[in-house]
This record gives C-alpha cells, sequence and structure tokens, in this order.
C-alpha cells in the first residue's frame, strides 16, 4: 500500500479494540488503587497510611513498566508477538479477579504480580504488531500509533466511571471484578479476529530478516548504533515526563481528593471519575493531532520526533504551573477548609493530554521506526523502561506529599519539565541527524 494513502489496514482497528479493553482494565484499577489501599476497612480498603499506600502505587505502576523489557525479549527470541499478547492478557485477568476475591494484603500481593507480569507480555508485542502492519519508511506511522493511542483512552475515559461507580456504590471487589471482566472481552475479539485481520503478522518468534532476507545475527551497523542511541536518549527525557504525568493517580488524585471543590449543582464528583477527564481530551484532540500531522508531512512541514517531544515537557510543566495556581488559591484563602477551583485541575488535564499526545504515541511510532528490525519488540521494552523508572519516582515524590505539601511538589515539577523540555529542543537538529534519515 502506498504511504501515501490515508487508509489504514482494518488490523489496526482490531489492535484499537484489543488494546482499549486491556487499558479499561488497567485503568479501572489504577482509578481505585490509591484510594483502596489508604481506605479503611470499613470503608472496603486496607487502611495504609499515605506514604506507605504511594510507595505501593508507584512500584506497582514502575514495574507494569519494567517486565516489558523481558516480555519484548521472551516474544522476538520464543513466543511470538501474537501468543504472548493472549498470554499477557489472560495472566492480567486472573490478576483482576484476584484482586475482587477478598480485601486482604495476600491476595493484593498475588493480584499485582499477576498484573505486572502480565503486562510485561502484553505491552509492548501489541504495540510491535503496530507497527508491523506498515512499511519501515511509511509516513502514516505517526498517524496510526495516534489512532491507536485512542484506543488506549476510550477504556481509561470508559473504566474509572464504571469501576469508581461500582466501588463507591457496592465495593471495590466489584470495580476490580468489572475491570477482569474487561480484559477477557477484549482477548475473546482478539482471538476470534486475529487471524482474519493479522494474516501472519507476529505469529512466529522467527529471527527478523533484513533487506536481503537473510536473518541477522551480524553486529549493528553504524546507522543502526546511532539510531538506537536516539532512542535511549529519548527514553532518559521520557522518563522524567511519566515521572510528573503520573502523578495523576497519586499526588494529584490525593489533592483532589482533600483540596479541590468537586461539587457541581449539588453533586460531588467522586475523585475516581476525575481519572477519565485525561482520556477524554484524548479522543477529542487525538484525530486533530492525527490530522494535523498528516497535513504537515504532506507539506514537508512535519517537526521532527526530539522537537514534537520537548514541546511535550514544556506543556506538562505548565500543567503544573496551573496546580500551582490551585495550591496558591487555597492557600491565600483565610478558612482551612477552603478548596481550590476544579478548572484548575481540569486545565492541568489539558496541557497534560496535549503534552502526552506530542510524546506518547510518537515514541512508539519513533520505536517502531528506529529499532534494529531484528530487536524491535525488545526496544519496545526499553521505551516502556522510561515508564519504569518514572512510576518509582512518582511514587517516592508522592509519599512525601504530606511532608512537604502540593505547592512544593507541583511548583518542584513544573520548573523541572519546562527546563528539560527546553534542552530536548535545543538537542533536537543534532538527534535528527543521528537518526540517519529516518523521520
Amino acid at each position: 500500500m502506498s504511504s501515501t494513502t490515508m487508509k489504514h489496514p482494518k488490523g489496526l482497528y482490531l489492535l484499537f479494540f484489543t488494546e482499549m479493553w486491556e487499558r479499561f482494565s488497567y485503568y479501572g484499577m489504577r482509578a481505585m488503587l490509591i484510594l483502596y489501599l489508604t481506605k479503611s476497612a470499613l470503608e472496603g480498603g486496607l487502611g495504609f497510611d499515605v506514604r506507605q499506600a504511594s510507595l505501593i502505587y508507584g512500584f506497582f505502576t514502575g514495574f507494569v513498566y519494567f517486565t516489558p523489557l523481558i516480555g519484548g525479549w521472551l516474544a522476538d527470541n520464543y513466543l511470538g508477538q501474537r501468543k504472548s499478547i493472549t498470554i499477557g492478557g489472560l495472566t492480567m485477568m486472573l490478576g483482576q479477579f484476584c484482586l475482587a476475591t477478598k480485601a486482604d494484603p495476600l491476595f493484593l500481593t498475588i493480584g499485582l504480580l499477576l498484573l505486572i507480569v502480565g503486562n510485561g507480555f502484553f505491552k509492548p508485542n501489541i504495540a510491535v504488531l503496530v507497527g508491523d502492519l506498515y512499511p519501515l519508511t511509511d509516513s502514516r506511522k505517526d498517524s496510526a500509533f495516534t489512532i491507536f493511542y485512542m484506543g488506549v483512552n476510550i477504556g481509561a475515559l470508559i473504566a474509572p466511571l464504571v469501576t469508581g461507580y461500582l466501588a463507591v456504590t457496592y465495593g471495590y471487589r466489584w470495580g476490580f471484578f468489572t475491570a477482569g471482566a474487561g480484559m477477557l472481552l477484549g482477548q475473546v475479539f482478539y482471538n476470534e479476529l486475529s487471524n482474519r485481520l493479522l494474516g501472519q503478522i507476529g505469529k512466529k518468534p522467527v529471527i527478523r530478516k533484513d533487506e536481503n532476507g537473510k536473518g541477522e545475527k551480524k553486529p549493528l551497523t553504524k546507522d543502526e548504533k546511532d539510531r538506537t542511541m536516539v532512542i535511549f536518549i529519548l527514553v532518559a527525557f521520557c522518563t522524567f515526563f511519566w515521572a510528573g504525568f503520573e502523578q495523576a493517580g497519586s499526588s494529584m488524585s490525593l489533592y483532589t481528593e482533600k483540596f479541590i471543590n468537586r461539587d457541581i449543582l449539588g453533586y460531588t464528583i467522586p475523585t475516581e471519575w476525575l481519572q477519565s477527564v485525561n482520556p477524554v481530551f484524548i479522543i477529542t484532540l487525538a484525530p486533530v493531532f492525527s490530522v494535523l500531522w498528516n497535513l504537515l508531512s504532506r507539506y514537508h512541514k512535519e517537526p521532527s520526533i526530539p522537537v514534537k517531544m520537548g514541546c511535550g515537557m514544556i506543556l506538562l510543566g505548565l500543567g503544573f504551573v496551573l496546580m500551582v495556581g490551585a495550591a496558591l488559591e487555597r492557600e491565600n484563602c483565610i478558612s482551612a477548609d477552603a478548596k481550590a477551583n476544579l478548572l484548575w485541575l481540569i486545565g492541568a488535564y489539558l496541557l497534560h493530554t496535549m503534552g502526552e499526545l506530542c510524546l506518547s504515541p510518537i515514541g512508539l511510532s519513533m520505536v517502531s521506526k528506529l529499532s534494529p528490525v531484528r530487536l524491535v519488540s525488545f526496544m519496545m521494552g526499553v521505551w516502556f523502561l522510561s515508564s519504569f523508572l518514572a512510576n518509582i519516582a512518582g511514587g517516592v515524590i508522592a509519599s512525601f506529599f504530606s511532608q512537604l505539601g502540593a505547592l512544593s511538589i507541583f511548583a518542584s515539577i513544573a520548573v523541572v519539565s519546562v527546563l528539560l523540555g527546553i534542552i530536548l529542543l535545543s538537542m533536537s537538529s543534532w538527534l535528527s541527524i543521528k537518526m540517519r534519515g529516518i523521520k
């Protein structure tokens, strides 16, 4: 298929749907997790203090993004991407059902471990399949990954609304059970339709071939080394982005619960529901960004990958500037019970979403373009390694929420994010050269 056509293969939409249900499962659980950990036993929770709960949250969400490194290597060498996705999906389903069984530290531990292992098999390999639907230099790839990213966020939008409602109304176990059921549904459709829509892509753990059809056992070429170096440099920058971005599920969620006015027309919005704001913006803006990248590409004016990512980091920092505004609004009030306007939070989520669209789907596309072909699943795991380090760092940051205060935390993240974004923009020309003709 010509790279100039706007039409995408049908397999993209199967992967879109599969990822949507996996993200429904993950984000449905994530929206409840910090509150489940900190609520008392009478409220259906486990009663951990904020510091301990934040560390559990951070290490869990961190290791969810470490295991893709292992899962990607196993897929490249032994399992193939297709089988790995099924193994991962079913393992995560069991993890959710384990969390739903009983509010107990043992079931919590087993459930979170199963989710960590399952995500390692699932996460890198479905992204690789998206890239494999297109030729290496196909200009539709950034657009395709942006469309795929909408699937991520449709699931992330629906999940907190459904699981949050069930958790508040019937108890957390029903929220976790529903998250597991969503994972099961996605796997049923994936296994029923993948042969028809994906053909032979990702079926066998074969050594990937070079342009001459030969197995690639030879050392990396100079161009491959340069491109791999670019991946590692951008992963390092993205680690800082995700450390700030993932505060949405920890410190920003804790701040929202206590200090944001969630009352609208006499109804108090559950904190879990506000986890859906980011996906709403993603679904709204992703088509705009997808069309924008295609349009700019057509006129040879599309920004390079490093420029897009640098802008994403600056937008994240500006979002935390708004959270600083929320903290200052409260500090300037006489009443200790005063709460900040909800619009501060909504504005922060909007800017964070725009930053995410400049960085996350572009990063997935970047790895599929720049990776040596025989290492693409492994390198996708390297990409997710940034989220592993970031979530642990984010959990540690959130654990100081009570000690340092929201203003200090939000202001520090804002300053660091903007500065790093400016540094990345200043390096963009050099990084583009090292990408050796890949855009």
